[in-house]
């Protein structure tokens, strides 16, 4: 089985990489602007015409698009969560029409919260900002293509390599700099999330491009329990094993208060895909810690 990953060397395309590997007789290609990728292609960008092209190439049975942007500017984030699972959706009809294509989402499309409903796929898409609103724009470009497609939409990923780009990759890394008494400034730590480990996200994308289909149009992906963000700067001290004093008067997300607890209903990825998160929130946070450690010594 050929299988070929956009986004290879992001945070969630290293992890799908490594896990799709691992699958019996799978051949596994990677797309992306790295170098040494065995597609050179940027979605951002890409002419439908010529990626259908790299495609024929390639010639995948599946294609996992882990490629996305959770900040810059107006321009990327549209271009690379909108324009590019769009151009993706036409090259594949040219080149790949009978291949499935796993695109990754994100919980952001949902918006607030129903009181403490946990979000389901059928529920209201109200993105507050234009990342969830691109986002959006990407899921409904992969449901509407009319290809055996499906969207795992992605709650708040964490695990060893989270980058410094999300929170508890940015918690983690200032916590090691601070070091035992120090101090770090961060925004109010009290809305709740659905933190879901990489490496159950990877496994979701492995269960969904070999799960026989048809596959529901979107999964939500997550833990299934909403915790406080606050746990997660407790979590990675208690791993640490020292203390830092925490001022959340600094600045904070707008969307934290704009969304103050989200939790992902996740029954319908376990009838479909047989999966559900293996990985606990501790395990989590320690090889998130240990990963940061791992790069603390590279850099030194």
């Amino acid at each position: 089985m050929r299988i070929l990953v956009l986004g290879a060397t992001g945070f969630l395309g290293r992890h799908a990489v490594r896990h799709l590997r691992a699958l019996p007789g799978a051949q596994v290609l990677t797309g992306g602007r790295a170098p040494g990728a065995d597609l050179s292609v940027d979605l951002a960008t890409a002419d439908p015409g010529q990626l259908a092209a790299g495609l024929r190439t390639a010639a995948p049975d599946a294609v996992v698009n882990c490629a996305g942007a959770v900040g810059g500017s107006a321009l990327t984030l549209t271009a690379v969560n909108a324009r590019g699972p769009a151009a993706l959706c036409a090259a594949l009809h040219e080149a790949a029409p009978d291949a499935r294509l796993v695109h990754l989402g994100s919980a952001a499309e949902y918006g607030p919260a129903d009181g403490h409903r946990p979000a389901v796929e059928d529920g209201p898409a109200r993105p507050l900002g234009l990342y969830g609103a691109a986002k959006l724009a990407g899921t409904l470009a992969v449901t509407g293509c009319g290809l055996d497609a499906v969207v795992l939409r992605v709650f708040n990923p964490v695990g060893p390599g989270a980058p410094a780009g999300s929170l508890p990759g940015r918690l983690a890394a200032e916590l090691r700099r601070a070091g035992p008494g120090g101090r770090i400034s961060t925004g109010g730590l009290g809305a709740y999330r659905d933190f879901v480990d990489a490496r159950d996200v990877a496994e979701a994308a492995v269960r969904a491009v070999t799960a026989p289909g048809p596959l529901p149009a979107v999964l939500n992906i997550g833990s299934g329990t909403a915790r406080p963000v606050r746990e997660v700067a407790e979590g990675l001290l208690a791993t640490a094993g020292f203390t830092v004093w925490i001022d959340e008067d600094g600045d904070g997300s707008p969307r934290s208060a704009a969304v103050p607890w989200q939790q992902a209903d996740i029954a319908a990825a376990t009838r479909a895909l047989g999966w559900s998160p293996r990985h606990s929130f501790a395990d989590s946070l320690g090889a998130l810690w240990a990963a940061t450690q791992e790069r603390a010594g590279e850099s030194v």
